[in-house]
């Protein structure tokens, strides 16, 4: 599966983003979809996950309320919607795909289980 996300830009503390994925191929419905982000000088970051069926959603605490991950069948899109952004946020987000593993575990949060990975979206937060 082909990944492209979209939708980051340049915001100020306190404003909403809604980061997207699309995704390519006929059998990202019944993929784990994930989003990660990496800031300067720091180790890539569990964001969020989503299970194929859309039931089930992961955090990290991090982000936890702020946050909502979605995605559409129809339209083989995984979307990411950020609420009350904070400079923290600031870095590339990155969506990518589990093909192996369609129900969510606490395994979703390592980088290394998602086998395709989009180019990432710039997101920076001024204070």
């Amino acid at each position: 599966v082909q990944l492209q996300a979209s939708g980051g830009g340049l915001v100020q503390a306190g404003d909403s983003l809604r980061l997207s994925c699309a995704a390519s191929g006929r059998t990202f419905s019944s993929y784990t979809m994930g989003w990660f982000r990496q800031a300067p000088g720091k180790e890539r970051e569990f964001v969020s996950a989503i299970s194929w069926s859309g039931d089930d959603t992961y955090y990290a605490q991090s982000v936890k309320g702020r946050f909502t991950i979605s995605r559409d069948h129809a339209e083989n899109t995984v979307n990411l919607q950020m609420n009350s952004l904070k400079p923290e946020d600031t870095a590339i987000y990155y969506c990518a795909a589990d093909p192996q593993h369609p129900y969510i575990t606490a395994r979703h949060s390592r980088p290394d289980v998602y086998g395709s990975w989009g180019q990432g979206t710039q997101v920076t937060v001024s204070s």
